[in-house]
């Protein structure tokens, strides 16, 4: 098996652990917030709108925060503050039937 194969390996068994650890945090948040570059969820999420020159950005700051990012060692964070050009996707989650908060999937 060479270097390559390795690697591709390796980041999927980065993503695959990944992925578990966000199966099992996520009935702790309330919120899924997408922005361009990462996915968070939190409990506490607030856009703000701004103008600079005609050109429109969000402000977006997260409370009680977990970050989707294989490379990030610790993905609990206090606060997020995000400031982006972009699109801004924030999804209330549903409670589960366990009255735990979050969502069964």
């Amino acid at each position: 098996m060479g270097a390559e194969e390795d690697l591709e390996r390796f980041e999927a068994e980065i993503e695959l652990a990944l992925y578990e650890e966000y199966r099992a945090v996520l009935p702790m948040f309330r919120f899924a917030v997408e922005t361009d570059r990462r996915f968070y969820l939190a409990n506490e999420v607030n856009v703000s709108p701004a103008d600079s020159g005609g050109t429109t950005y969000f402000n977006v700051t997260l409370r009680d925060a977990w970050v989707w990012d294989m490379y990030r060692p610790a993905r609990f964070v206090p606060s997020v503050n995000v400031v982006t050009f972009k699109d801004v996707n924030v999804e209330a989650l549903p409670e589960d039937v366990n009255g735990l908060g979050g969502v069964n999937i």
